[in-house]
């Protein structure tokens, strides 16, 4: 499996979804998302498979892709990993990890991307933190020695420019699809705000959009309606007191997949 997740990716949650899951994610990639972390930890094994099954076929569809949170990658060949573990990864053919500080970051090894949050305060997960904001975020993507994916709280076009102006391959986004009452139109808004952004980061700063994605993110694209990709288909945590280059606190909440 080659690249890695960039432009909107959606993350599941059924139990905030204002339809059923499948339904919500087939309009979310029908607005453009090409990229779906399937959540879900506390289902059966047996149920959360046959999900996958359904969110694979939809994906297929559009060329997409996805994974799975957590290392079972459910007949599949991508997985997300908590800060936790385990380590080493699993031998897959797209992993990723949650990260939050310099050294969770540190930790990494054959990754192949990070997740960095929380960027914003959260519905999700209401006094999670402490927030990096676009600033902590650019300062934890110039040490990562993957592309980094920004999430929490991210909800609007600005929100969306400021993350790849930070440098982020992509966003991840919860909430705000997960909530929409039109994902769609939801899910169309945030990947136009990231095409514009990306674009006009190529055009300002063309040496960051063409600089090694091991140094600031993955080079920022996103898949837009009808584009078409190789289909692939295949968090409790003690908390370091480091999270960028300063000293920092947080608060024990759970994953953030």
């Amino acid at each position: 499996m080659q690249g890695g997740p960039s432009g909107v990716v959606l993350l599941t949650d059924r139990r905030v979804a204002r339809g059923a899951l499948v339904d919500v994610v087939a309009a979310a990639v029908g607005g453009g998302v090409r990229w779906v972390v399937l959540r879900e930890k506390d289902l059966p094994r047996a149920e959360r498979l046959a999900l996958a099954v359904d969110l694979r076929a939809i994906l297929a569809d559009a060329g997409g892709t996805l994974v799975v949170a957590g290392p079972d990658p459910l007949d599949g060949d991508a997985v997300h990993l908590p800060a936790a573990g385990p380590y080493p990864p699993p031998a897959v053919g797209l992993v990723g990890r949650s990260c939050h500080d310099t050294a969770e970051l540190a930790r990494l090894t054959t990754e192949h991307y990070a997740t960095l949050s929380p960027l914003y305060e959260t519905k999700t997960k209401p006094g999670y933190g402490p927030v990096l904001g676009p600033g902590g975020l650019s300062e934890l993507i110039a040490v990562s020695p993957v592309p980094v994916l920004a999430l929490g709280g991210i909800e609007n076009p600005d929100q969306v420019h400021a993350c790849v102006e930070a440098g982020a391959a992509g966003v991840a986004v919860l909430g705000a699809i997960m909530r929409a009452d039109d994902p769609r139109e939801t899910a169309t808004t945030l990947g136009r705000a990231f095409q514009e952004a990306a674009t006009h980061l190529a055009r300002t700063h063309p040496a960051r959009s063409d600089a090694s994605p091991h140094a600031t993110g993955l080079r920022p694209t996103v898949p837009t309606e009808g584009s078409s990709l190789t289909a692939r288909s295949g968090h409790g945590r003690p908390q370091p007191r480091t999270a960028t280059t300063v000293g920092r606190s947080r608060q024990t909440t759970g994953e953030d997949q």
